[in-house]
């Protein structure tokens, strides 16, 4: 007899596959999901002026202006930050000021654009756009004086020009071009009598003019010209109302200049006489009236006017040290601070000018070591409850942080550091092992007993407020995302950052907090030239956990100055750390730097460093390395772009050097060379695959069942060309006086493999190169729209190995070596589409073993992230795709690529000032890590497929339980009546 149906089993499996193909549908997150495995940090950089703003009443605020183009409100109690704008870079800031409490006034590119922005919110109230050359020292000048106080008008001089703008609404109230040939305006101030403005300039190398204008019409009321002797450099400082103080040409006197006579008159004073054992570069600055300093690299001597009859050294400091400018207290008196740098403290001395051999305030504070040397300090005062003064310092440090210090101690910081950062690497963070508690890798014993004395009294209600916020803290950071040691899915790592101040910091992925961080000393040099400068930065050592004990190291490399022949310099971290190993200067100049993927019995990555003749030096200098290196030398080859002179060359490598004795030194053989003609195209990018991309297969089977064979060669090269006038910004062309041309080189013998012209088309050209495909981004003049191109390159040489028979009987060539020194057959695939956005950046995801579906990661213009299916990007699309192409998976054809609001990675959050980003394989295949850095900072994981290998945080364990117990009850249940019905029928 045959058994029942078991209906209710069917009809549960049946309903479990449709809640789990429903479940694949979601392409996005809901709100509450957002910061669970992604952060977002907001900075602003390095600090190079800074204006406070102490209300009564309401919070206090400073508004600083950075070398990374940003303008921002900060908070003076917290450090937060109000209101931030990030101006293009484009659009270079000059300074910054304060009119009538309320506004900011910004000037930029140059001395031409005028702005002014709301206080309280940041909202920019006008702007105004000035008719001037573009000026290397243009001058903003607030007017003060009561008289004119009605017209609220703001001086702006850049070049030879001068206008009065009004602070209220913008408009110009004057105008002022002057005859004087060259003439550069320096300085301008206001004469506290009566309505005269002085201008002060320097034309040529020799003369100086000044000029009286009426500052309410602009008006010449004097114009007073007087050549020095010796000639000026253009370096100039107010000493004092009537007093200039200039550097001669040969910067080895002073100029002191008396200028509110009706003739100028001026003294020299040479500086040997003033400060002995003076070496190096030096620079002046204007600390008060009737002091300046005089500031090398270690040292500052603060000097006091005496007319123009000469100058005294009041006080010097040998230590590295920094000075404020003079900050008004009252009518008569103005003080100003001196950083000092001893030991390993800092001395933070705050005097009056009409006293400066006293001090009113002398303060050590205890300041990390990391942070290098005081570069700025920002003075400010403020009421204390006895009605004395207090002062508080803004203090800028070598590694581009910033530092509020008062009354001893560092109130806050911003590790704004981490707005420049220049390139990244990663780390796997170390293995947890059973017996070892997780306290060893992450604190000491005090911290691990503090944490569990703290967590015992919140056991035990008696932990106060601050008590309760610190273990939440501790609870954070030892949550599951936020361990010092590696998951088995490889979302925990470190993110090593270098920053442009030659500071590697290092981040976890989990919340971004700073693990270690770590000012070089190997790049650390002078503040005024011969600064040495980082490049990047490389995993040097990734020791196997099971075999060695050995901590990961990463390898930073740099130049000891500008030149392109300065000689390198080495730096060795330990990963986990931040420790440096080793550093070495180099007897080499670096110009091209070539990470290989081999490694020496320490598993130690060889690097090979190229210098300015022409010679490439093997590291790690060791016998088993160089056994390793000429064992594959005759299989590497490399290339080089010299977008000067529009020249490609590949290369190879001889066991020989100029360097006598030097047998880790070899010479470069040039094997080819493409010219590129100037006259009709310029380089315009190029691109090549990643070293470490890990491809899945070398075949796609299509909809017919056919199979194409990917063409995978890693020494394939992308190149893009524009002609000459479209190699500016867009709209610099005609459509007909634009192309792009890209190519497709083998590096190995630069063949041209394919190459495709677009009419019309003008850069900035991105692009990017995976397996066997490039798409890159342009703009399209005659369409006046953004477009993308894919092209995809296929080896027709394994075409044969589709027959069945001869993969049978061992006649194919599946495992034949590739060679590029035989002419490959290659079919190529090629497509554009329009696209909506400007590109920053582009970058494609990584996978652990490349199964996972590719999408592009693309940075917008409006410093985004877009994710975007490599599908939408097949040159096979068609606009009417057939049954088999459907089943393949190919998209029908549309003109313009679609953007879906789901797809931003970044979600709602800008990465401002957006300059790059990484995409880092995790060790589970679906899910790719990717952070994205520009003045902010973002962090996410990403599943381009969907996790189709692991569950969701989502899924509900409870359901899938309940699920269990019906199902297992509905067997007991049908296999018992089953039982039953099958005895009735047989006693029948």
């Amino acid at each position: 007899m045959a058994a029942p149906p078991r209906c209710s089993l069917l009809i549960l499996l049946a309903g479990l596959l449709v809640v789990a193909s429903l479940s694949t549908l979601a392409a996005a997150i809901y709100e509450d999901q957002v910061g669970l495995a992604d952060w977002h940090q907001k900075y602003i950089g390095k600090v190079k002026q800074a204006v406070y703003h102490s209300q009564k009443s309401g919070r206090r605020r400073v508004v600083v202006l950075t070398e990374e183009n940003v303008i921002s409100s900060l908070d003076l109690r917290s450090g937060d930050i109000f209101w931030r704008h990030v101006i293009d870079k484009n659009d270079p800031l000059d300074q910054l000021s304060l009119s009538l409490g309320k506004y900011v006034l910004s000037l930029s590119s140059g001395g031409t654009i005028l702005r002014a922005w709301n206080l309280p919110d940041g909202q920019m109230i006008w702007e105004t756009k000035l008719q001037t050359f573009t000026s290397s020292n243009p001058q903003l000048h607030v007017l003060s004086n009561n008289k004119v106080a009605k017209d609220n008008l703001v001086l702006v001089s850049a070049g030879r020009w001068m206008y009065a703008v009004s602070s209220i609404d913008g408009s110009i109230s004057w105008e002022k071009e002057f005859s004087l040939d060259g003439l550069e305006i320096k300085q301008v101030l206001q004469s506290p009598e009566n309505d005269i403005v002085y201008a002060i300039g320097i034309a040529g190398s020799s003369k100086l003019a000044l000029y009286h204008l009426s500052a309410k019409t602009g008006e010449i009321l004097k114009d007073i010209q007087e050549s020095l002797p010796g000639g000026l450099c253009g370096e100039t400082v107010l000493g004092s109302d009537n007093l200039l103080v200039a550097l001669n040409k040969a910067r080895s006197s002073l100029f002191l200049i008396d200028f509110k006579g009706d003739r100028i008159s001026y003294n020299k004073v040479h500086i040997s006489d003033l400060v002995q054992d003076l070496s190096g570069t030096f620079k002046l600055q204007t600390v008060s009236n009737g002091v300046i300093a005089l500031r090398t690299s270690s040292t500052i001597s603060l000097l006091k006017l005496k007319g123009t009859d000469g100058l005294e050294v009041v006080q010097r400091f040998d230590q590295p040290a920094a000075v404020s400018d003079a900050l008004t207290i009252s009518e008569k008196d103005d003080a100003f601070a001196v950083m000092q740098h001893v030991g390993s403290q800092i001395e933070f001395i705050v005097k009056f000018t009409n006293d400066v051999s006293s001090e009113i305030i002398r303060e050590k504070v205890n300041i990390d070591q990391h942070r290098g040397n005081v570069e700025k300090v920002f003075l400010n005062s403020y009421i204390r409850t006895d009605k004395s003064h207090g002062f508080r310092a803004l203090v800028v440090m070598e590694d581009h942080s910033l530092l509020l210090i008062q009354q001893g101690e560092v109130v806050w910081s911003r590790e704004d550091g981490l707005a420049s950062i220049v390139d990244v690497t990663t780390s796997e963070l170390p293995v947890e092992k059973d017996g070892v508690s997780v306290a060893d890798v992450e604190h000491n014993l005090f911290e691990w007993l503090k944490g569990h004395m703290l967590k015992l009294k919140g056991t035990l209600m008696l932990a106060n407020a601050d008590e309760v916020a610190a273990i939440q803290a501790l609870r954070l950071k030892s949550s599951e995302k936020n361990k010092m040691t590696r998951d088995h899915n490889g979302f925990r790592k470190l993110l090593i950052v270098l920053t442009k101040a030659g500071k590697v910091m290092a981040l976890h992925t989990g919340d971004g907090r700073i693990i270690w961080s770590n000012l070089l000393p190997s790049f650390r040099g002078s503040r005024f030239g011969g600064m040495p400068s980082a490049l990047r930065i490389y995993q040097w050592q990734v020791p196997h956990h099971s075999i060695m004990r050995e901590n990961p190291s990463v390898l930073v490399v740099g130049k000891s100055g500008a030149e392109s022949s300065a000689p390198g310099v080495f730096s060795i971290l330990d990963s986990y750390s931040g420790e440096e190993l080793n550093s070495m200067r180099l007897d080499h100049s670096v110009v091209q730097i070539i990470p290989l993927m081999l490694k020496d019995l320490s598993e130690q990555r060889l690097h090979l460093i190229v210098d300015s003749n022409s010679n490439a030096h093997l590291y790690p200098k060791s016998p088993d390395s160089l056994n390793v290196f000429l064992h594959e030398m005759s299989n590497l080859y490399f290339y080089s772009v010299d977008i000067q002179t529009n020249v490609i060359r590949g290369y190879s490598l001889h066991k020989s050097c100029d360097l006598i004795g030097d047998e880790y030194c070899f010479s470069m053989k040039e094997l080819w060379s493409i010219i590129f003609p100037s006259d009709s195209e310029r380089i315009a990018t190029t691109e090549t695959r990643k070293m470490n991309e890990v491809v899945h297969t070398q075949a796609k089977i299509i909809g017919d069942h056919d199979v194409m064979y990917k063409y995978l060669s890693k020494n394939l090269v992308f190149v893009a060309t524009v002609s000459p006038k479209a190699a500016g910004n867009i709209g610099s062309a005609l459509p007909e006086e634009a192309s792009l041309v890209a190519y497709l080189i083998d590096a190995v013998t630069g063949r041209i493999l394919h190459r495709v012209t677009h009419h019309g088309a003008q850069g900035p050209v991105h692009a990017v190169l995976s397996e066997n495909w490039v798409v890159y981004h342009y703009f399209n003049l005659r369409a006046h729209r953004f477009e993308m191109a894919v092209i995809e390159i296929y080896d027709q040489s394994r075409a044969d190995n589709k027959d069945v028979m001869k993969l049978i009987v061992g006649k194919h060539n599946l495992s034949a070596p590739i060679t590029s020194f035989s002419r490959p057959e290659v079919a190529v695939k090629s497509q554009s589409y329009f696209f909506a956005h400007s590109v920053k950046a582009m970058s494609v995801t990584q996978t652990a073993k490349g199964i996972t579906s590719k999408q592009l990661l693309i940075g917008t213009i409006g410093d985004q992230v877009l994710a975007l299916d490599k599908r939408y990007l097949d040159p096979r699309r068609s606009a009417n795709p057939t049954q088999q192409e459907k089943e393949e998976g190919i998209i029908p054809l549309t003109d313009s690529l679609p953007i879906i609001p789901q797809s931003f990675v970044t979600h709602s959050h800008q990465v401002e000032a957006l300059q790059g980003i990484v995409s880092i394989p995790a060790k589970l295949e679906s899910t790719t890590l990717v952070f994205t850095y520009g003045v902010d900072l973002f962090y996410t994981q990403l599943a381009p497929s969907r996790t189709y290998d692991s569950l969701t945080d989502e899924f509900s364990y409870a359901l899938l339980l309940i699920t269990i117990v019906v199902l297992v009850a509905a067997i007991i249940f049908t296999w018992i009546w089953s039982e039953k019905k099958e005895l009735r029928d047989k006693w029948r």
